[in-house]
């Protein structure tokens, strides 16, 4: 693993929203203009779905963004079933996953695979270089509380400062206690292109308010759009600098 420069180049970046449900909470996602959109499969997630409404949900997202389906240590049965009702365009593993697991999903499915890690601190970050090249992004989410239920979602974070210039050869996504007010920070802290987010846009547990997602995505763009103008000003004004010298 390496430490250089940016961790992946997508213009405007990446922005995700996990866990919806309901129709109003969906088309909130896709009118604000989330390149991502996550459906839980997870009994024990106050956000999982069943096959149909993931379904019809899926359906109404597609050609709209990526359909993301996440699961948790889930059996072959249970994933042909989910990618055959869903149609995604993802698998978001959020288990225990090896990467040779990754690895056979991906091509059992021919679709792309995301691996979510817990992250608490520095020494956690060696364990995404064995999925380099049997994933297609790896998320770096916080490690949830002792005695939680939930692998993820549960509004925690980490420090984003050990992920500044990290480049392990696959692209990132950073997840964990973002919401509107903290996204800005982590994406100019982190440095990262895209961002994920569930518990940070809802008004009670499990219950996505529109409102807030739009208020996510708003802030996330603006960091962006932030971020990368700076980028540009300052390759501006290296090129100016480089031109003096030539002529000189």
């Amino acid at each position: 693993m390496t430490h250089s420069g940016t961790t992946e180049a997508s213009g405007a970046g990446t922005i995700k929203i996990c866990g919806l449900k309901t129709d109003e909470a969906l088309d909130a996602a896709l009118d604000a203009g989330a390149e991502m959109v996550g459906l839980v499969f997870f009994e024990k997630s106050p956000r999982h779905v069943d096959l149909a409404t993931a379904a019809r949900l899926g359906d109404r997202a597609r050609g709209r963004a990526d359909i993301v389906v996440l699961t948790v240590d889930a059996d072959d049965a249970l994933l042909d079933e989910i990618v055959h009702a869903v149609r995604p365009d993802w698998l978001q593993l959020h288990g225990g996953e090896s990467p040779e697991r990754c690895a056979a999903l991906r091509a059992r499915h021919g679709i792309r695979v995301m691996k979510a890690l817990g992250v608490s601190g520095a020494d956690d970050l060696a364990r995404a270089t064995p999925y380099v090249g049997h994933v297609d992004r790896l998320l770096f989410d916080a490690k949830p509380p002792k005695g939680a239920d939930l692998p993820g979602g549960n509004g925690v974070s980490f420090d984003w400062r050990i992920l500044r210039d990290l480049v392990p050869g696959v692209p990132l996504m950073l997840s964990g206690g973002l919401d509107a007010a903290r996204v800005g920070e982590a994406i100019r802290v982190s440095g990262l292109d895209a961002v994920d987010v569930s518990s940070g846009v809802e008004r009670a547990r499990g219950e996505k308010d529109p409102d807030l997602i739009r208020q996510f995505i708003a802030a996330a763009r603006a960091a962006f759009a932030t971020r990368d103008g700076a980028a540009s000003s300052c390759d501006s004004s290296k090129d100016e600098s480089s031109q003096e010298g030539v002529e000189a």
